[in-house]
Parts: C-alpha cells; sequence; structure tokens
C-alpha cells in the first residue's frame, strides 16, 4: 500500500492549516456570490504551491529527490476537501497554466511568464474546448494563419479555467494551422496574452456548482500576436 512520506505528511498539515485559515471560513459567501477570490492566489504563491513542479531558476521549488508531484496532488486534495474550486484553481493553474510553459517554452517565454505564475501574481490558462469540440482537439475549428511574422487567430472556446480574472496574464490556445501531409489537421499551440486586441473573454458561465472557480468562453477576431508566441513546435498541439 502506498504512503506518504513523513516529508509529505508535514507538507499536507501545512496546506490543510492554510485551507482551515484562509480559505474555509469565506467559501460559503465566495459560492452564493459566485466570486473568485483574487487576493486568495498570491497567498499560494507565498506557500510555495504554485511552484512545487518548476525549477528554483524560476522561482520554484522542484526537488526530483522530494517527489513533487506527489505534493502538488497533495495540495490539491487538501484545498478541495475545503472547496473543489479552489483546488481546481490549483490544479488548472499548474498543469493547465504553467507546466506547457515550462515543458515547451523557449527560454524568452519562460523568463517572462514563469516568474510571476509561480509567485502567484499572475495565472495562466489553456484553451482547448470548443462549443462544438470538447477534448477533441483535432475538431478544433479556431484558426491561425501566418500573416508576416504575425498570427492571426479566429474562433471561440469554451468552459477555460482561469481565463477571466484580474490576474490572468496568459491563454495558450490551439488552434487549426493548416494541414499535415495526410490531410489531417495541424494543430498548434499559441500563447496570447490578455489585453490583445481581438481577444475577447466571455461573461462568467451560470455553473451548477464550482461557483468559486472562473471558468470562461473566449472569443478571438483577428487577434494578432507574434510569430514567437508559437508554443513549442507548429504543429505539435497534440502534445
Amino acid at each position: 500500500m502506498f504512503e506518504l512520506s513523513q516529508h509529505h505528511e508535514d507538507f499536507r498539515a501545512m496546506v490543510r492549516d492554510f485551507a482551515e485559515r484562509e480559505v474555509a471560513p469565506y467559501v460559503a459567501q465566495w459560492d452564493r456570490e459566485h466570486h473568485f477570490p483574487t487576493d486568495l492566489v498570491p497567498k499560494m504563491g507565498e506557500l510555495g504551491l504554485f511552484g512545487l513542479v518548476v525549477p528554483e531558476e524560476f522561482g520554484g521549488s522542484a526537488d526530483p529527490e522530494s517527489g513533487p508531484f506527489t505534493a502538488l496532488c497533495v495540495a490539491i486534495e487538501e484545498l478541495g476537501r475545503v472547496d473543489q474550486s479552489i483546488g481546481i484553481t490549483l490544479s488548472a493553474g499548474v498543469g493547465l497554466g504553467i507546466n506547457p510553459i515550462l515543458t515547451y517554452g523557449s527560454a524568452a517565454q519562460k523568463e517572462r511568464f514563469l516568474p510571476d505564475l509561480v509567485a502567484g501574481r499572475a495565472l495562466a490558462a489553456f484553451g482547448l474546448t470548443e462549443p462544438d469540440a470538447g477534448s477533441d482537439a483535432g475538431a478544433s475549428r479556431t484558426r491561425a494563419t501566418l500573416d508576416g511574422e504575425e498570427w492571426v487567430v479566429n474562433g471561440a472556446k469554451a468552459f477555460i479555467t482561469n481565463s477571466g480574472t484580474d490576474i490572468t496574464s496568459v491563454v495558450t490556445v490551439t488552434a487549426r494551422t493548416g494541414d499535415t501531409k495526410d490531410g489531417r489537421p495541424e494543430i498548434s499551440a499559441i500563447m496570447i496574452p490578455s489585453g490583445t486586441s481581438g481577444f475577447e473573454v466571455a461573461p462568467a458561465y451560470d455553473k451548477l456548482g464550482w461557483n468559486i472557480s472562473d471558468t470562461h468562453g473566449l472569443n478571438f477576431t483577428n487577434a494578432r500576436v507574434p510569430q514567437e508566441n508559437l508554443l513549442g513546435e507548429r504543429g505539435s498541439g497534440f502534445k
């Protein structure tokens, strides 16, 4: 049977104490008001929760010997014990926001975005799901065409977590950038900073649950970003 190390048990106790102090007293009101607690995110950053799998050079504390992903799972579990919306904020913030940049980003992209994301000064989102294409990225209708040295993005995304907060800095979106040699859609990942002209965040969804979690649809109408905002290689968006 798998058992947590003493290191992870001590970490669990620390996160549980944080959740009981900073989250539990307020979740009922936040849930009623469908309120995303922006001020909580930097506190989570100060605790090191967003940097558990990130190397020290970018402000994180990842140490392969200490089981960083186990620690992340423990943190998500303890936050979710008090409120699942807060747990998914961390889970998506790291797994969908930070990790793609950490894994596939260029040195410049990492230096630009990771320090603020790790510190909890910002959040990042990942735009995959569309109104007519769930997790089937191959059916994506969002398109990005290269015009000179810029990507021009058109399309829509749906149910994107952490995409409309006051501190969301960037959304990585999957888009069809062409076709492969055998005629299949070529899917690429492109980073679109908040505030980009032509990038609109739709009103938050009125959900049945997870009302604290920030969830929006996204619309792109001739949204232009530099060519270097491609995350990873062209056509590698499935990764």
